[in-house]
């Protein structure tokens, strides 16, 4: 079930959020070059990246064949225009839409064979990616690893694969886009008093696999104006049926139903969840879970739906 394969995915990828409620967005810092990196050219290269691998990157001439194992990096790698010199993505990949069009190099296994036959001059990688990280380095490739746990995190993950291709600039102005995406959410929500707030239930999938704190969703449940009603816990966890409904939410929103269309349906059918809030007013929503659960230039537009579906009066 591809929903399953998402629960997975999601684990693996460590997409993480820390809770960032009633922050504003910071800059974007860039500055991913340690001490005693080399002189770079006028084109801004060489150069010497630390990755989050903790590994010192170091990138001879703007890269012209990249292959990005998993698809936070195929998006923000197009988003900073850099997708002409991609030649390698993910079975997962499916945006944009030329990312279909690009050699298939493996899902959660990477086949290391495929990627070594694309002679590529860098791979886009992240910290999920430990086990191909290793044998693609093994094998003389350059890898660049990426990680984030939250909004910050990302803007600085589009910053590091800017300059990593030669595309700083364009990192910059869509850093700058999303921390306006950002504060147009915060600044519509920031009158409403703590009281006001719904109770949001997160389902990842049926079995009540859900999103607690430092989770990608928990920190938009809270910047959109909402109580996660698993904040209680870490990470990606089952919550008991029990916890759930004695914990009444006001908005139920799933991820799985972006390709499990039934979804929404079912969670409003189940006999023993009634008397819950969100389903006695219908507010059952499924989320597009691509944009939700990626670490990547999207995730302000996943803010944006969530935000709609909290507060509709406030997000038309």
């Amino acid at each position: 079930m591809r929903a399953n394969r998402l629960i997975v995915w999601m684990g693996l990828a460590m997409i993480l959020f820390v809770t960032a409620c009633g922050q504003a967005p910071q800059s974007a810092d860039h500055t991913n070059k340690k001490a005693g990196a080399p002189s770079q050219t006028a084109g801004g290269f060489p150069i010497t990246l630390q990755d989050k691998s903790g590994t010192d990157v170091k990138i001879e001439k703007k890269p012209t064949r990249i292959v990005s194992i998993i698809p936070s990096t195929t998006e923000i790698a197009f988003a900073v225009g850099a997708g002409n010199e991609i030649v390698g993505v993910s079975n997962y990949d499916n945006y944009p839409a030329e990312a279909a069009k690009k050699e298939k190099v493996g899902d959660l296994k990477v086949n290391k064979e495929k990627v070594v036959a694309l002679n590529p001059d860098l791979v886009l990688a992240d910290s999920s990616s430990g086990d191909a990280v290793t044998a693609l380095r093994k094998s003389g490739l350059t890898v660049l690893v990426t990680e984030a746990k939250n909004i910050d995190e990302v803007y600085k993950s589009i910053g590091l694969i800017g300059e990593a291709t030669g595309h700083t600039g364009e990192a910059d102005k869509l850093v700058q886009n999303m921390q306006a995406d950002v504060r147009a959410v915060q600044e519509k929500v920031k009158a409403i008093p703590d009281e006001k707030k719904p109770k949001v239930w997160v389902e990842v999938d049926p079995s009540l696999f859900t999103a607690g704190k430092g989770t990608f969703i928990d920190d938009m449940v809270t910047l959109a104006g909402g109580k996660n009603i698993a904040a209680d816990v870490e990470g990606w966890k089952k919550l008991s049926e029990e916890k759930v409904l004695e914990r009444n939410p006001d908005v139920i929103l799933n991820t799985y139903g972006y390709y499990d269309k039934e979804a929404t349906a079912k969670i409003l059918k189940r006999p023993t969840w009634q008397q819950v809030k969100a389903v006695q007013t219908k507010r059952v929503q499924a989320l597009d879970s691509d944009v939700v659960t990626r670490p990547g230039p999207r995730i302000t537009q996943g803010l944006q739906e969530v935000a709609r579906a909290l507060h509709p009066d406030l997000f038309k």
